[in-house]
Parts: structure tokens; C-alpha cells; sequence
């Protein structure tokens, strides 16, 4: 029996898949989390237009706007004197601004205390910049409330930072939500999902994203792609359906927070399409976040052209993501120029992968080496990914030692390798333990396999239970490998089915066949994937019909593929119809194949045509084959003609 995992391919990992710990880049969301305060607490918005001479973005009417606030502030209108601060502090001019902001402020506007806090604060002169921010709060300002509160918990002071943040909040401020919400969070308290959720409401993108990250989370059908859990990833059909368990609610927040340019909330919106099947709406979205710089959104999106057909494509903006750092785009580079027999240029992205961490680069290398016959080195980058966690790496690993005759060093790679879950590691630690005599210990592992769905570890165990006396369990395990495709557990299952049947009567030529039972299905499939026995019983059983042409089809398949039980009734069935000559000759590849029945045959037949001595040396050789029924009655014929012969 061959070990699992000694013909690996390429290590296909899932669209998303980052470095360990690697959360998405922070240049995103450092808008979205930084400080943020208000410049101007009015309700008016201002239109803008591009100036043709200088390129400069002006407010419309903005010269003249000024003019009448100076006007009005030079009179002591102090709203206006206010707006005037706020319209200057907005435009950059931090001197010009500063006075007015602080004469409407000492006439007792709020807004301006708020923007004066701001212009404090960009200056640098954080502490003074709090005290303004506190009068602008205490009298009902939530831009201040929020912009305080994120000051206490700079400082270090988390209850007055809670304190001041719900109070932005309760007052329907977005950014207090978002920010109470961030430190509940940090806390682990159960309500900051309901400030995450009131923010997101409010047209947060990075709490819609966020309130979408924790409702994904809660599936455990979904995948990480943060973490660079790849548990169904993207089409390559790994975790086909996942996408069907993402919570409707968690892709309406995807897709708000996508809507408003969060490239991280773009690229999980088009995973949960792709794997919805909706490509065409899953391209615009990757496509959208790759344009934003999202390196794994260009990667996966050369998956989605990849599949589409679109190689050229695909390399496009695989390279585009691998530039940037994305180490599963450098191996899918990698594979590519395999692929086209690139072995050079597939080696160099295969290490750019494992510089970028990605231990599937290592894995993919070696595999690259060792299909060059470069085994040392492919043994070295098996060592780094193995020793790195890579649990296919670990059980390539040990089939190498294990090739090599190092049964010793392979035993603890291929222990490593299946603890971490690998089905193919578990079934090569039960082949190593059945070799040694084992078989307790081999059962045992063939059993965590074949509960893991693989085949071949079921087979094993449906044969074990065969042994042991325990029908009901074996046929259970025969079931799994024989819908898993494996030829010998289907006749062994028909086997098992066909023993139970209670005898049926003969059929004569003509007669309408009767309906297939269970065990005929379960040969016919085995017979079909080639399995020699196989076919030689469903040739009997359609001879037991009376189908003669079924049956000669089914014994000739499977002499040919060197079946002497299959050429033997192969000529049983030709010499019933006349054909003896031909029957001879399946008769004779049979018994040279080591049939006993074969070489009686042949002795009869040349013995019939008075070719004494070839029926002899026939008779001679079918009891030295035997059966000893066969081998008595051949001894028989053979005295007969030995006789005759010295008569």
C-alpha cells in the first residue's frame, strides 16, 4: 500500500490568506479610528468648484461670504464671528481663525469653544485644547463630548473617556458611537455592539464594516479573512457553499461599508458573492478594492480572471498584489510559471512568498525541487514550512525520510502532520504501524482518517471490522470508501451484500431479466472502474440471466486486463457457443497464468483430438496447479494418456 501525499501539487490556499497575525493594512482605517473632531458645528453645506488658473479647490461665493461675516463680526455678531473662526480654521489660516474663535467663545458659543479645542489641539497644546472642549460639552456640544472623551482615553483615563463618549453618542453623534463603541469593545462588555450597530446606522463605514466582521464571526461557516483562516475560500471549490452561511444581515453591512470605500469591507463583499456565484458583482467589488490598494482583493481577483480562463489577466494582478507584499499571489505567480515550464521564474515568486510569510512559498519550493530530482533541497524547504506548521509539508516530509528508508525520522513528521489535521498524515502513520505488525495502533489511525472522509483509511477499516466478525460496521466503513470511489471497497461491499442473498433459481435463455439488487449495482460500479474480480462476477451473474453477450463483454474486459478467472470463463462461455478454438486460446493464457481448471481443459481438448502428448504435458501441469479435486482428476487423464501413449 503507497502513502498518501507522495504526488503533491501545488498548495492551493484560499483567495485571502495574510501572514499570521497580519490584519489588513492600517492606512484604511487610520481615517476612520485616528482622532476625529469637527471643524464647524453648522448644518450648512458649502459647494465647490475647481479653479481653472490655480488648480485650488474655492468655496463658491466664498469671498464675498467673507466679507459679509467679517463685516457682521466686526459689528459683534458673535454667530457670525464664530462661523468666520470656523470658516478660517477649515481653510488652514490658524492665526487668523484663533481670534474670532475665541471672542465667540468668551460671548459664550459653543460650537466656537468646540472648533477653538480643535485649533488648540492641531497646535499641539493638547491639555488647553481639552479644557475648551469640556465647556463646549457641558453645554451640550457632542462634537466636543466625543472629541474629549477620545482625549481621556489618550491620557489613560478610561471612565471619564467612557463618561464624555456616551454622551457624544446618547446625542446621535456617529463618531462618539463609533469611538464608546471601540472601547467597550476593547473591555470585551457585551454593549458594544449596540453603539457599533448605532454608529454603522448612522453612516460609519468602519463600524458598518466592523458590526459585519462580528456577525461573520459568529458563523462558523465563514472564514477569516483577517486572519488568514482560509476555511472557504473564494472558488476553488475548497469550501464550496460557505458563502451560503454568511448572515444576510452581516452582507448588508459588508455592503454599506464597501458603498462608502472601505476596501476591506469591498473585498469580503465579493468573496460572499463569489462563493454565492454571483462573479460578475464579485469582480466589480474586488476590482473596486484593488484599485484602492487592497493587495488581497487584486489577488483575488486574479483568481476570479484565473477561472474565468484569463491567465494573462489573472498574472496581471497577481503581480500587482504581489508588489504589495501579498505572499499567496507570489505563489500563485509561482504555479503559473510551473505551470508553463517557467521553473526559474516560478522558484524566484515561490521565494518572494516566503519573504512576504507565507509558509505555503517553502511547501510549493520543495515540491518544485523535488519534481527537479533536487531532493536535499527539496527535503530543506519541507524542514522550514514543516517546522513552520505547515501540515502538508510535514507529511511530504516524512513520505521523503520515509523513501529514503528513514522509517525513524518520518514516524514524528507524520505524528506532527496529522495532529494539525492532516487526513493523508494519519493514513501513512496506520500504513507505517500495519507494516510493523501493529495493527491495533494502525486501526486506530486508519479510523481518524477514514472519519475525516478519506477513502482508502476507510477501506482499511471496513477490512479490519470483515476480520473481526462485525458485519454491521464493516459494511458502514465499506459504504464511505465505495461512495468515495474506491473499486476494491465496492466489491467488497457487493461481496458482503451478496453474501446475504438468498440463493436465486436458474434462468433460461429468453427469460426477462429480473430487476438488479443492491450488490449487482455495487459490482457493475466496480466493474467499471476496472476492478478485475469485479467483472468476472457481474460476467457470472449475467451468464446466471442468461445474458450471454453481457457476460462474454465483462469476462473478456477483464482477461485482458489479466484476469485468468476472467479468460477461464471467458472460454467456458466461448466453447458453449462453438467457439472452441478460440476458447483454447483464452484457456491457455489462463493456465499459463497458473489456472488449474484452464490446463484441464486444455488436456481434454487436445486429448479429444488425439494430441496425446500435448494433453499430456496439459493434464501434467493442471496438477501441479491444482486445485485437488482438479489435480486428481488430472492425474487421472494424464495416467489415461500415458497409457495410451506407451500402448
Amino acid at each position: 500500500m503507497d502513502v498518501m501525499g507522495d504526488k503533491a501539487t501545488l498548495f492551493e490556499t484560499g483567495r485571502f490568506v495574510q501572514p499570521s497575525g497580519a490584519e489588513a493594512t492600517p492606512d484604511e482605517s487610520r481615517d476612520e479610528t485616528a482622532h476625529a473632531v469637527e471643524t464647524v458645528e453648522t448644518d450648512e453645506t458649502v459647494e465647490t468648484e475647481e479653479t481653472a488658473e490655480t488648480g485650488v479647490t474655492v468655496e463658491t461665493g466664498e469671498a464675498v461670504e467673507e466679507m459679509r461675516l467679517r463685516l457682521a463680526a466686526a459689528a459683534g455678531d458673535a454667530e457670525a464671528t464664530s462661523v468666520l473662526g470656523a470658516m478660517l480654521l477649515r481653510r488652514g489660516d490658524l492665526d487668523g481663525a484663533e481670534p474670532h474663535l475665541r471672542a465667540a467663545t468668551a460671548a459664550g458659543d459653543r460650537a466656537a469653544a468646540n472648533n477653538l479645542g480643535v485649533l488648540l489641539h492641531q497646535r499641539g497644546y493638547a491639555d488647553e485644547a481639552a479644557g475648551w472642549w469640556r465647556v463646549a460639552a457641558v453645554a451640550g456640544s457632542a462634537a466636543a463630548a466625543h472629541a474629549l472623551g477620545r482625549h481621556c482615553r489618550e491620557c489613560g483615563d478610561e471612565p471619564a473617556a467612557e463618561y464624555w463618549l456616551r454622551q457624544s453618542a446618547e446625542q446621535g453623534h456617529a463618531l462618539g458611537a463609533y469611538a464608546l463603541a471601540d472601547l467597550l469593545e476593547h473591555r470585551a462588555d457585551s454593549g458594544a455592539e449596540r453603539w457599533m450597530r448605532a454608529a454603522a446606522e448612522r453612516g460609519h463605514r468602519e463600524a458598518a464594516y466592523r458590526l459585519a466582521r462580528a456577525l461573520d464571526r459568529r458563523d462558523p461557516r465563514s472564514f477569516d479573512g483577517d486572519t488568514g483562516d482560509a476555511g472557504h475560500a473564494g472558488g476553488t471549490g475548497k469550501d464550496g457553499g460557505a458563502g451560503v452561511g454568511v448572515q444576510p444581515e452581516a452582507e448588508q453591512w459588508y455592503r454599506q461599508a464597501a458603498a462608502r470605500g472601505h476596501r476591506r469591507a469591498a473585498l469580503h463583499l465579493g468573496a460572499i458573492l463569489e462563493r454565492k456565484g454571483e462573479l460578475k458583482e464579485a469582480g466589480r467589488w474586488y476590482l473596486t478594492a484593488a484599485k484602492d490598494g487592497e493587495a488581497r482583493a487584486a489577488c483575488a481577483l486574479g483568481f476570479l480572471l484565473r477561472d474565468a480562463g484569463d491567465t494573462e489577466n489573472a498574472a496581471i494582478w497577481w503581480l500587482r498584489a504581489a508588489q504589495d507584499g501579498d505572499g499567496n499571489a507570489a505563489n500563485a505567480l509561482g504555479a503559473l510559471h510551473a505551470e508553463r515550464g517557467q521553473t526559474q521564474t516560478a522558484e524566484r515568486w515561490y521565494r518572494a512568498a516566503m519573504d512576504a510569510g507565507d509558509d505555503n512559498g517553502a511547501y510549493n519550493l520543495a515540491l518544485l525541487c523535488a519534481e527537479q530530482g533536487r531532493t536535499a533541497q527539496a527535503e530543506q524547504w519541507y524542514r522550514r514550512a514543516a517546522y513552520a506548521g505547515h501540515r502538508e509539508a510535514a507529511n511530504a516530509l516524512a513520505v521523503l525520510l520515509l523513501r529514503v528508508g528513514d522509517t525513524a525520522g518520518s514516524e514524528p513528521w507524520f505524528s506532527k502532520a496529522a495532529e494539525a489535521g492532516s487526513v493523508d498524515a494519519a493514513f501513512n502513520l496506520g500504513i507505517l504501524f500495519a507494516g510493523r505488525g501493529e495493527d491495533t495502533v494502525a486501526l486506530r489511525w486508519y479510523e481518524r482518517a477514514a472519519a475525516a472522509g478519506h477513502t482508502e483509511a476507510a477501506l482499511q477499516v471496513g477490512i479490519a471490522r470483515l476480520r473481526e466478525g462485525d458485519e454491521q460496521e464493516a459494511e458502514r466503513h465499506l459504504r464511505c470508501a465505495a461512495g468515495g470511489g474506491s473499486a476494491e471497497a465496492a466489491y467488497r461491499l457487493a461481496a458482503v451484500l451478496d453474501a446475504r442473498r438468498p440463493p436465486q433459481p436458474a434462468h433460461e435463455l429468453g427469460e426477462i431479466a429480473h430487476e438488479k439488487t443492491e450488490c449487482e449495482e455495487w459490482y457493475e460500479r466496480a466493474a467499471q472502474q476496472g476492478h478485475r474480480r469485479a467483472q468476472v462476477r457481474v460476467g457470472m451473474l449475467a451468464a446466471a440471466r442468461g445474458d450471454v453477450c453481457e457476460a462474454a463483454r465483462w469476462y473478456r474486459e477483464a482477461a485482458e486486463a489479466g484476469s485468468r478467472n476472467g479468460a477461464f470463463n471467458l472460454g467456458l462461455l466461448l466453447a458453449r457457443e462453438g467457439s472452441e478454438p478460440e476458447a483454447v486460446v483464452w484457456w491457455t493464457r489462463a493456465a499459463d497464468d497458473g489456472h488449474g481448471r484452464a490446463a484441464l481443459r486444455l488436456a481434454l481438448v487436445y486429448a479429444r483430438r488425439g494430441e496425446l502428448a500435448e494433453g499430456q504435458r496439459w493434464a501434467d501441469r493442471a496438477v501441479s496447479l491444482g486445485p485437488g479435486e482438479v489435480a486428481q482428476r488430472a492425474a487421472r487423464l494424464r495416467d489415461a494418456l500415458r497409457q495410451e501413449l506407451s500402448a
